[in-house]
């Protein structure tokens, strides 16, 4: 009765109502997508701190035998946690996207509809076909497909959840207009650092790991691999790569900002506000 109550598909959209519910009370200049957004990102961070401190516990535990040693907590926390917080993501990611557009007054966002479904598709469809992706590649592969065997990387690609939180708080630090102070700079920092070491070098480690147990040099271990293995693999990893890139350049404007002239950092604060307003 408690592993029910408990699981995810209560504890994510609960969180995320309680959320909708306290933050007006405190931050009451608010707007309903300001709200939205910021329970969207605390309830990710949540579930990011819950799917890395799984990930440290299975890894820790089956790193004697990378193939053959299990832990409970793997089907566990993807059956229980995972999917049902993938799939409440999806409609929470709607949300703010509804009413970031809503907000500002948007004719063809004035209320639900196959249209406003639609456009938050094509303009976040990159996000929704990883989310999509994760519940019908991920899921299939822990309960059916694996034979109880890789425990070890399961617990990995848990890991890859280190860098939401810092995501999240830099998001959140925008919306408490603290996007000038030190704490804002150096979250930057780590985003880049915990995405590119959880979201990217973790797929070559996790193959010098597989190739390391069967005495494969690294270089040719895509080829003692599964076809699907290595397709599952690139498909996870591509969009990483590219939300890197996205983050790295977004960083380089940011430092150009802070090193130019107060009057160039002026124009480019107005220019930015203007394309706001224009979205």
């Amino acid at each position: 009765m408690w592993q029910v109550l408990a699981c995810g598909a209560v504890v994510f959209p609960g969180l995320f109502f309680a959320f909708r519910k306290v933050l007006p009370a405190v931050f009451k200049h608010w707007t309903d997508a300001d709200v939205v957004l910021v329970s969207e990102r605390l309830v990710s961070s949540i579930h990011a701190l819950m799917a890395t401190t799984a990930g440290v516990v299975i890894v820790s535990s089956c790193r004697g035998n990378i193939i053959y040693d299990r832990h409970w907590l793997t089907t566990y926390f993807v059956i229980w946690y995972g999917v049902p917080y993938m799939t409440y993501d999806i409609f929470a990611m709607y949300l703010s996207h509804y009413y970031r557009y809503h907000v500002k007054g948007h004719e063809d966002y004035k209320q639900h509809s196959l249209r406003t479904v639609n456009s938050f598709v094509r303009r976040e469809f990159l996000l929704v076909l990883h989310h999509i992706a994760l519940l019908t590649i991920l899921l299939p592969i822990t309960l059916f497909f694996r034979k109880d065997q890789g425990d070890f990387f399961i617990g990995c690609l848990f890991l890859t959840e280190l860098s939401t939180p810092f995501v999240s708080l830099g998001k959140i630090l925008i919306q408490l207009s603290l996007q000038d102070c030190w704490l804002h700079k150096a979250n930057g920092g780590m985003v880049l650092v915990t995405f590119f070491v959880c979201r990217i070098a973790l797929f070559p480690f996790m193959y010098w790991m597989y190739g390391r147990h069967y005495a494969v040099p690294l270089y040719a271990v895509p080829f003692h691999l599964p076809l699907a293995t290595n397709l599952g693999s690139s498909c996870i990893l591509a969009p990483q790569v590219y939300w890197f890139v996205l983050l790295c350049r977004k960083g380089y404007r940011l430092y150009r900002r802070s090193r130019g002239p107060p009057d160039a950092i002026d124009a480019a604060s107005a220019a930015a506000a203007a394309g706001s307003k224009e979205d």
